[in-house]
């Protein structure tokens, strides 16, 4: 029964992460940039994208570890998607906004486009652990 529950309380966490990063990264980040002025999208965004890493990490984290009960595989994506998430927000996310700050347009777009690469990635990842949970 324990870990039966383990395991459904691993499929949701991923659900949960799954969604988020997809609500997130397709629509939060896309309106603020619709609505509002560049200038003030930006400074909106730097102040999300930290917190959203933050949540990738824990979330994955948690799940990772409720899924050891019942599935290695999804344990192991689970991690590898913390452990990448750590070097995107403290490496990457830094060097994406100086990039910006200084105008090096060329520069910018490589970078933002490896982190998008990055997190559909994870979205990726994170389906094929909701289907492996799932089973």
């Amino acid at each position: 029964m324990f870990e039966n529950a383990l395991h459904i309380s691993a499929l949701l966490t991923s659900s949960l992460l799954f969604g988020g990063m997809l609500f997130f990264s397709a629509s939060f980040a896309a309106f603020l940039l619709k609505c509002l002025p560049p200038a003030e999208a930006r400074v909106l965004i730097r102040k999300a994208f930290p917190s959203f890493y933050t949540f990738v990490v824990i979330a994955s984290l948690i799940a990772a570890l409720l899924a050891l009960a019942s599935s290695l595989f999804s344990a192991s994506i689970l991690a590898l998607i913390a452990l990448s998430t750590i070097p995107t927000r403290q490496i990457l996310m830094p060097a994406i906004n100086t990039a910006t700050d200084a105008k090096l347009k060329q520069r910018f777009l490589v970078l933002h486009g490896l982190s998008v690469l990055i997190t559909l990635a994870h979205i990726v990842a994170l389906g094929f652990v909701i289907v492996d949970l799932a089973a």
